[in-house]
Parts: C-alpha cells; sequence; structure tokens
C-alpha cells in the first residue's frame, strides 16, 4: 500500500511539473494552427465592421432612424473598401471601424445589386490601412482550407475556417438576378458576416460572403460567398462610374415549362416566353412581341402569346435564367441573333443590344 502511495505521489509530482513547463515554454502549435494565426495577424487588420443607418417609418409613418452591421475588406491604399450591397442599401449614414477601435465616416461609391456588391470610401491616413489582396477564384477545389473574418452578431474582428464544400453554385440576388459560380463553404458565415472576405490559406480574398442557408437564421455549415473574380471584373466599373454597365435587350420575360407549352398549344416545350417589351427599347426596335391576352394560372394572370425565345447565337434556351445569363456575356451595342416562336412559325430576329438602366 505504501509503495502505490508513493508512485501516485510521484505521478502527481510529474503532472505538475508538465503542467508548468507547458505553462511557461507554451505548446507548440500545428502547421495548420500556426497558418491560421499568421493570416489573422497579417491580415484581420484590413477587415473592417460597417455600420449602416437606414430611415424606416412606423405605422403613422413617422420616421425611425435603424442601424445594420456588416463587414468589410480594405482594396486598395486609397481607402476603398469591397462589402455587400445588402450591407449599405438604402442607407444615410454609413461608418466604418478599423481593427483599432477606431471610427471613421464613409461614403457611397458604387454598388452592384445584382452581384449583391458594393464599394466605399474611407479618408484615412494610408498609415493605418492594411489592404487584403485579391486572389484568383478560377482555380479553387472543392475541400480546399478557406478562412473568414467579419463582424458576426457584432463581434468584431472574428475568424472561422472551414473548406470549399462545393463550387458553380448559383444563388439568387436580392435584385432577383442569379450570381454564377458561388462559392459554397462550410466555414461559419453568421448575420454580420456579410460582405467580409473568404480567404484562402495565403491570405487573399478568393469570395465575399454574402449569404447562408438556415432555418435559424445562424450557420449550419452552409454559407455561400460571391467569387473573387466576380468582383475583380466589376470593381473598374463601380470606383469609376459607381454603377455596372450590362447589356440589355428590352423585354420581361419568364420561363416557359412544358405544362404551361402543352396549355398553349405551342410547338415547344421550354423556352423563354416574353410578356411585355419596353416601349422604345432594343426589343420593340428589332421587331420581337410581348404577349396579347392574359390567361389566369392560379391566382396569377400571366401575359401570354409574346415571342418564345428558344435560341440565341445557335445556343438553346431552356429557361428565362439562360436568356438572362447568355445575354450577360455580351456588352451594350453588341448584336446577338435570335431564335423565336411566333405564332407557330419560327422567326431569326438579330436585336442590337442597348445598356441597362442603373438599379438602385
Amino acid at each position: 500500500m505504501e509503495e502505490v502511495k508513493k508512485h501516485k505521489a510521484i505521478l502527481c509530482i510529474l503532472g505538475i511539473f508538465f503542467l508548468l513547463s507547458a505553462h511557461s515554454v507554451g505548446i507548440a502549435q500545428t502547421e495548420d494552427e500556426e497558418n491560421n494565426i499568421s493570416i489573422y495577424r497579417r491580415v484581420g487588420p484590413g477587415v473592417v465592421n460597417v455600420t449602416s443607418v437606414v430611415i424606416d417609418r412606423d405605422f403613422l409613418f413617422n420616421p425611425i432612424p435603424r442601424e445594420g452591421a456588416g463587414s468589410g475588406s480594405i482594396i486598395d491604399a486609397s481607402g476603398h473598401i469591397l462589402t455587400n450591397h445588402k450591407v449599405i442599401r438604402d442607407s444615410t449614414k454609413l461608418e466604418v471601424t478599423l481593427s483599432d477601435e477606431s471610427k471613421w465616416p464613409a461614403r457611397f461609391v458604387g454598388a452592384d445589386p445584382d452581384n449583391d456588391l458594393a464599394v466605399i470610401k474611407i479618408d484615412v491616413p494610408k498609415g493605418k490601412l492594411t489592404v487584403i489582396p485579391i486572389g484568383d477564384s478560377s482555380k479553387l477545389k472543392v475541400g480546399q482550407k478557406v478562412l473568414a473574418i467579419g463582424n458576426p452578431f457584432g463581434l468584431g474582428q472574428t475568424l472561422t475556417t472551414g473548406i470549399i464544400s462545393s463550387l458553380g453554385r448559383s444563388i439568387r440576388s436580392e435584385a432577383g438576378f442569379l450570381i454564377q459560380d458561388v462559392i459554397q463553404t462550410d466555414a461559419a458565415i453568421n448575420p454580420g458576416n456579410s460582405g467580409g472576405p473568404l480567404l484562402d490559406s495565403t491570405g487573399k480574398i478568393i469570395g465575399i460572403n454574402s449569404v447562408i442557408i438556415s432555418p435559424t437564421g445562424a450557420s449550419v455549415g452552409i454559407g455561400f460567398a460571391v467569387p473573387a473574380n466576380t468582383a475583380k471584373r466589376i470593381l473598374p466599373e463601380l470606383i469609376e462610374k459607381g454603377y455596372v454597365s450590362y447589356p440589355w435587350i428590352g423585354a420581361s420575360v419568364y420561363p416557359l415549362i412544358p405544362e404551361f407549352a402543352k396549355f398553349l398549344s405551342l410547338r415547344v416545350e421550354r423556352g423563354a416566353m416574353i410578356s411585355e417589351v419596353v416601349k422604345g427599347g432594343p426589343s420593340e426596335r428589332a421587331g420581337l412581341r410581348g404577349g396579347d391576352r392574359e390567361v389566369r394560372v392560379g391566382n396569377s394572370l400571366i401575359l401570354v402569346g409574346g415571342d418564345v425565345i428558344v435560341e440565341i447565337d445557335g445556343e438553346k434556351v431552356m429557361s428565362s435564367d439562360d436568356l438572362i445569363r447568355m445575354i450577360r456575356d455580351h456588352r451594350p451595342e453588341e448584336r446577338v441573333e435570335l431564335k423565336a416562336l411566333r405564332k407557330g412559325k419560327f422567326l431569326d430576329i438579330k436585336v442590337t443590344l442597348g445598356e441597362r438602366p442603373p438599379r438602385k
């Protein structure tokens, strides 16, 4: 029994010695942990908190200021900050908090609601700015490590890590347009992370955190980021003129599905049906026609009888989203050739695209 007590005492002394030694010299980090720490220290100061003030109305239509918060990334030495459009939408006042807790007024520079991106600017001494480089999102792979830094729930400078769980996703922006090639990640993204950077293991921005899928409003492991290459493509226009020039066909369209095509006795089952053309717009000038009668589908009245676009430049159009995506591959003033079904006959119609009026 005495021998057992002696062994226990020795083990206890060794345990205390180990704990004291570990406390004094520190536990060595893994290579992955060191990478996380390095990126957070190096890139973290370039991530900002964005606070916006929006004026709402109560039931008596009295103005009530409402404050919102999101995140953003400093992208150049001039103080331009990349964030989500939803973070600054309808704001009457913008304020940016840097990592040193200093607060600076910000001004709106430009926005692209279609891709949920916006640029704001602060005027501060250049020595206070940490610029985060923008990487290449075209070479990403599923399983690749990513890091997110942001302002979830108002808790600034929070780091989460994860992997790219899928690529090539499409999500619909609040403006109603599909954002292509979206990055899906399991890195925790919560309210307030919107607009913050999704980083690769070198500390470069490969995405801008945008939305999550969640029944509770908090992260459940499915988040989406707008790809960095989308941001790089539109940033020059946003900074130069405040909006992005998109090609415009000047028509309202909706998807044709087999059930509806059968109901209308059409020769095609899929395509983009024109409901209305804008007076004086590209479609009207080219001779395209909108609907001429209304039919009730469920509780909705739909304008039918318009041209059904089934091809653009020889590529099949299966839905209105297809048509919009294909048109957006062009530039204003370029010409496209459409194949359209009208009153049972196929027509080839050339349309010179216009420039879409800027969205607010």
